[in-house]
């Protein structure tokens, strides 16, 4: 059966899937980066697309994160990890004894090209196995040779990962995976239905699952999944729901989600018990004017301040930044 006539629902997790936290573990989050090339966000994927010239302000925007006492989880594609001057930056950032190099997997950049770019083919679990496992190792081995680090943290580009992706980076030695998305469904353009998975890590075929933090909000979230799948078959049914308080989804990231609904979102998923919050955002993003969420000086002023909001809530909390090295020693 060829990967295109595979399921692409992944299934929720078991109970003995569930990953059961030390106590001495507390609540503890992290910050994951996708980093990449820069493209339009509104046009076609096309391969020619390839500079990594936004990389010039991770270096500095790694500092603030730094002198909060939060690594940053460089979820590095293959762009990035054959341009000398971006391994570079990403190198020094390594210095704080925190942050740590993972892999990202966008198909549409990664040799081998054999197949042809087009939204299906942009998540990397749609792809035959063979050419899945091949750009898997051309993106694994080209990150080994710039930093001498086999990466242990992984995520699909586009949260592509398909039926066997999880037995593929655990065969090459990756530890922890990434690319699940809580609450999401993106069948609609060809992707990975998330939709039944929440944000508590879990097991799969030998790897740790730590999904990107989830959560409804709402006098009526415990009917998140079902009313949140209709309210979007109606003209703006979702964004209805929001304001009125009754049903939001709430990913936990500076891009698209204003910071009120940020410390929603964190208090709710720590009331609902989740002991790792999983944060994430784009390396072009510090840069204005390469994604739709920071286009210019103001937009960039923000995100800063959205982090600084979000860092003092989790303090409030009792909510400290971990490591990969403490998760993997935590979840056994």
């Amino acid at each position: 059966m060829s990967n295109a006539a595979r399921p692409r629902r992944h299934d929720a997790a078991t109970a003995d899937e569930r990953i059961i936290w030390p106590a001495a573990f507390g609540q503890r989050f992290l910050v994951t980066v996708d980093v990449e090339e820069e493209f339009d966000w509104t046009a076609p994927l096309d391969r020619r697309h390839r500079s990594t010239r936004a990389m010039r302000a991770f270096g500095p925007a790694h500092r603030r994160f730094a002198e909060a006492g939060v690594g940053l989880n460089c979820m590095v594609d293959y762009p990035v990890a054959v341009d000398p001057v971006a391994v570079g930056i990403l190198s020094e950032c390594l210095g704080d004894g925190r942050s740590e190099i993972g892999a990202q997997l966008h198909s549409w950049v990664t040799p081998p090209y054999q197949e042809v770019v087009d939204p299906f083919t942009s998540h990397a679990g749609n792809l035959p196995i063979a050419l899945e496992a091949a750009k898997l190792d051309m993106l694994t081995d080209a990150i080994d040779a710039s930093f001498g680090i086999r990466p242990r943290i992984f995520r699909s580009g586009r949260y592509g990962l398909g039926p066997s992706s999880l037995s593929l980076l655990a065969s090459r030695g990756y530890r922890i995976d990434s690319s699940m998305r809580a609450l999401h469904d993106y069948h609609a353009v060809g992707g990975m239905n998330f939709s039944a998975i929440d944000a508590h890590g879990f097991r799969r075929e030998g790897m740790v699952e730590l999904p990107l933090t989830s959560v409804y909000t709402g006098l009526l979230r415990r009917r998140g999944a079902g009313l949140y799948r209709r309210a979007g078959r109606w003209p703006h049914g979702r964004g209805v729901l929001a304001r009125a308080g009754l049903l939001s989804r709430i990913p936990l990231t500076p891009e698209g989600v204003d910071i009120r609904d940020a410390l929603a979102g964190i208090d709710q998923a720590l009331a609902d018990g989740v002991r790792l919050l999983t944060f994430s955002f784009h390396s072009p993003t510090l840069e204005p004017g390469h994604t739709p969420y920071v286009r210019d000086a103001r937009d960039r002023a923000l995100f800063d301040r959205w982090w600084d909001a979000v860092f003092d809530r989790l303090a409030k909390h009792g909510v400290a930044a971990t490591t990969i090295d403490e998760v993997l020693a935590a979840a056994g």
